[in-house]
């Protein structure tokens, strides 16, 4: 099941996408894809009703709806930093040695996956990550094994992990600062299920600015896979139902070229990855 929001920011309905075309409203049904809709059981709670209307013929077409972020804004978002092997890295799938770096954003640097995405004030060194996010589906706190984290997942999205490389290490060493900002976390289209995508642990994920490939790699060379992630975090805090988790970028963001390269009002952001649909955003200068 692909779950989606749709409609004008602040005012999206919540749908299960059909096809590229259609999708099932099902706005009657629940109220949101919140934090109650996944401690209720999430899509689970709609696989009949959804089949159902699928069957006759109760669907509607996106037409030029926006396309708002799959899941409401969540109770935190977390991420993981230099998770992923380099191209010159001699790591050969060995487990990594040392604790993953984390670090938080603020939820409502949540956007959709085709808003703008807005350059803040004195920023001069805005950047991208193409990255998998992970949705939680059960309140979760020291779970046990990776099985019991595979299990508090429900779902799977796209994210564009936007940071200000200055803000995050120029001003206190304070990573929060440069990740934090309104845009900064595209996510979608879609969430998909762990049914719907399969093996997280084998994903392609793609990222063109201005039309040129910047990151081309897979969630096979990630250091510590989902599971590990969150069974990790869950040791030092509580997750809760809707909670967003990025996993981290593969090479290729604008600090890793030479020179690098940031964003600049007018450029475009186009990223993608295996079952989960692609984003596109104009970059903006804010107010």
């Amino acid at each position: 099941m692909q779950l989606m929001r749709i409609g004008p920011a602040g005012q999206e309905r919540p749908a299960v996408r059909v096809d590229q075309e259609t999708y099932v409203d099902v706005s009657d049904l629940v109220d949101d894809y919140d934090e109650a809709f996944f401690a209720a059981g999430g899509p689970r709670l709609l696989k009949a009703a959804v089949a159902a209307r699928r069957a006759d013929g109760t669907t509607r077409s996106f037409g030029t709806d926006r396309i708002g972020a799959p899941i409401a804004r969540p109770h935190q978002i977390l991420g993981v930093g230099a998770n992923y092997r380099s191209p010159d890295s001699a790591d050969t799938g060995a487990a990594p040695t040392g604790e993953p770096l984390v670090f938080s954003k603020a939820p409502n640097s949540l956007s959709g996956p085709h808003d703008p995405v807005r350059i803040p004030r004195g920023s001069t060194h805005t950047d991208w990550e193409v990255e998998l996010g992970v949705v939680i589906g059960t309140r979760s706190h020291y779970l046990a094994d990776d099985r019991a984290a595979t299990a508090a997942i429900a779902g799977y999205v796209l994210v564009n992990d936007i940071s200000e490389r200055s803000f995050q290490k120029e001003r206190g060493g304070q990573w929060l600062k440069g990740k934090s900002a309104p845009t900064f976390n595209p996510c979608g289209p879609w969430l998909a299920t762990a049914d719907e995508l399969g093996d997280p642990g084998n994903l392609r994920l793609w990222l063109e600015h201005n039309g040129v490939r910047r990151q081309d790699g897979t969630t096979a060379d990630m250091l510590l896979g989902t599971a590990g992630i969150i069974r990790h975090l869950s040791q030092f805090m509580v997750l809760e139902p809707g909670d967003l988790i990025n996993t981290g970028t593969p090479y290729g963001a604008g600090k890793d070229l030479t020179p690098p390269r940031y964003l600049a009002p007018g450029d475009t952001l186009i990223c993608g990855g295996d079952g989960l649909g692609h984003q596109r955003q104009s970059v903006v200068r804010t107010d």
